[in-house]
């Protein structure tokens, strides 16, 4: 399948999506482009319930989602080769090495550029963790190490959860200046939540 190598869309249509004890989504339709767009709601709108449909970590009840011509339902591992979801849940596996964790993501996603991944590891301050346990980081460093491989990864399309949260000060000024990379802006959908105004360049704002 040849893709658009210039201008990712997310198409969301007719989402339904429940949990047991209630409904967060009915007929719910959704089109974001290249670019970042801030997706705005209260707290329990669905934000991160979202994020995960789209990145293909929760499957919807009826209702289609596709990045470009690819069907998450139909081609999930092409539509997950060319997703990403970067969240605040702590990894689930508390036994592995950082460095094995990361080997973990790049057997997934076989494009990556190591170097890259490395330059994005050293701008957070991770090269030094990477012989510790995965639970031996702090909150933080979690959140950095989910933000070195997001902006590494050669993905088309880019889904994080309050990006800003747990962040020093230069952590934040540099993921704010990567997020405003105009050739990153071009090749990549980026969507985002934040209770905060993520004061970078924004193809769109969405409330939910």
């Amino acid at each position: 399948m040849e893709l658009n190598a210039t201008s990712p869309v997310l198409h969301i249509e007719h989402l339904d999506f429940h949990f047991p004890t209630h409904s967060v989504f009915q007929g719910f339709n959704l089109q974001c482009g290249p670019g970042i767009s801030w997706l705005r709601g209260a707290n329990g709108a669905g934000k991160t319930t979202l994020l995960k449909l789209a990145g293909g970590a929760l499957l919807p009840a009826r209702g289609t989602i596709r990045l470009d011509a690819i069907d998450s339902g139909c081609m999930p591992l092409a539509y997950r080769a060319q997703a990403f979801y970067c969240g605040g849940d702590l990894p689930a596996l508390p036994w592995l090495q950082v460095h094995e964790f990361l080997d973990l993501h790049l057997a997934l996603y076989p494009g990556c550029d190591q170097s890259l991944l490395n330059d994005e590891l050293s701008a957070f301050a991770l090269t030094s963790t990477l012989q510790q346990s995965i639970n031996a980081l702090s909150l933080g460093q979690h959140k950095k190490l989910q933000l070195a491989l997001a902006l590494a990864l050669p993905v088309r399309l880019l889904l994080i959860d309050e990006p800003f949260n747990g962040l020093d000060a230069s952590a934040m000024a540099y993921l704010r200046q990567c997020l405003s990379d105009p050739s990153r802006l071009a090749r990549q959908c980026i969507v985002l939540t934040s209770h905060l105004a993520p004061d970078v360049p924004l193809a769109a704002t969405v409330e939910i």
